[in-house]
């Protein structure tokens, strides 16, 4: 028998409130009210999953920080290792991480706001907005296809000739332009809707997209209507030379050949970040978006359920993965910028991000219960994974 959310979700994210009420016109999940009771034990501070992150850390496989809360309100929050090595400046609350892909989640949002506006059509072709592609893509690649990763676009890092293109770009402009250049040269590896590939290209389109219907740069667009509109004070795009500069950014680090941690900052070739990755942020303020995002504070009600529920069934096409927490997904499915997962019957959603040279980050929203967690690491490595795994076996353990 199919495994379905629970009405109680369901009806939290579609905005109404059978049994909690409503607070400034936000729906308050009945959940606030059932359960009330203590928080489990392994989620508060010197317990299982601050001692795992704590012991991680003084084994330096974990630097970076941590924030948990629940309700609003900080359970526990933790912060280990340094942000700059070579200057011995420590990561705290207040220091910036590039968060690698899961900046896909403020473009979905963004094309959602426009979708809202109806400037944006879901199920319009890419040659409604972009021009320049055949029309084996134009007419048939849509922006849910983009939204869903099922557009047969992959990875525009690893097109021929994108390294060489983006070290000499030197402009957020020229950032955006070249790479939609790079991918309108490149093919689908199928059609669209017949799979699902990953797709760093199909996320780059979408920012591409917003520029067109908007008349403003991605970067202006989000930074006005998606960072400031959740309070995100300290969210930015950052060019190569404030993220080298800047004393409280964490820069990025792998093991060598030898073992020893190595300063990755050089080997991102690109000026700054685009659509499908490397916004900077803190916990906190990517904490406050999640929050922001299932309250309807960024959308209405809506077009919120229609972003976070499930479109492409993914532990059916064998893609998802296997954390070890004894809690498996009843049903995971990507939605329109996050994965949403049903975890022993409620509904959850998030994103992770990484990149082999020195990122790892992560954020979870469980709106029925009301915690949140993000994960924030400048250490390359499946530490991070492993610390939201196990909030995630704790949090839907219960008490």
């Amino acid at each position: 028998m199919a495994t379905r959310p629970s009405r109680r979700t369901a009806l939290a994210l579609l905005g109404a409130a059978p049994a909690g009420g409503l607070v400034a016109g936000i729906a308050v999940p009945a959940a606030a009210d059932d359960r009330s009771g203590p928080l489990p034990a392994g989620l508060l501070p010197g317990g299982e999953l601050d001692q795992y992150v704590a012991d991680k850390a003084a084994a330096d496989e974990f630097s970076g920080s941590l924030l948990l809360t629940h309700r609003g309100r900080t359970v526990l929050a933790r912060s280990y290792g340094t942000a700059d090595k070579q200057r011995a400046v420590p990561n705290g609350p207040d220091t910036l991480f590039p968060l690698a892909s899961v900046t896909k989640l403020f473009t979905a949002v963004a094309v959602a706001q426009l979708a809202q506006q109806r400037k944006v059509a879901y199920g319009a072709p890419l040659g409604t907005y972009l021009d320049g592609f055949p029309s084996s893509v134009a007419d048939t690649v849509t922006v849910h296809h983009l939204l869903t990763h099922t557009s047969g676009f992959g990875d525009f890092h690893a097109l021929p000739g994108y390294e060489t293109a983006a070290a000499g770009w030197t402009t957020p402009e020229q950032t955006m332009n070249g790479t939609t250049d790079l991918i309108r040269r490149s093919e689908p590896s199928f059609a669209p809707g017949a799979g699902w590939l990953y797709s760093n290209a199909g996320y780059h389109l979408l920012g591409a997209i917003v520029q067109e219907v908007t008349g403003m740069s991605y970067y202006d667009y989000v930074r006005h209507h998606v960072f400031a509109a959740a309070g995100m004070t300290e969210t930015r795009f950052l060019t190569m030379p404030q993220w080298q500069a800047g004393r409280n950014i964490a820069h990025p680090y792998h093991r060598d050949a030898q073992g020893r941690w190595t300063d990755a900052i050089t080997q991102f070739r690109y000026i700054v970040g685009d659509p499908a990755g490397d916004a900077f942020t803190t916990c906190a303020d990517l904490d406050r978006f999640g929050r922001f995002l299932w309250q309807h504070k960024l959308l209405d009600p809506g077009q919120t359920a229609l972003m976070l529920s499930g479109k492409v069934p993914l532990v059916q096409a064998g893609t998802a993965p296997a954390d070890g927490t004894g809690v498996p997904a009843q049903a995971l499915f990507q939605a329109y910028g996050p994965t949403g997962a049903l975890v022993a019957g409620q509904w959850t959603f998030g994103h992770g991000g990484g990149n082999p040279a020195g990122i790892s980050t992560s954020i979870d929203v469980y709106p029925e219960a009301d915690w949140g967690v993000v994960v924030l690491s400048n250490y390359d490595g499946v530490v991070v994974p492993s610390i939201a795994s196990l909030a995630r076996k704790l949090i839907t353990a219960g008490p």
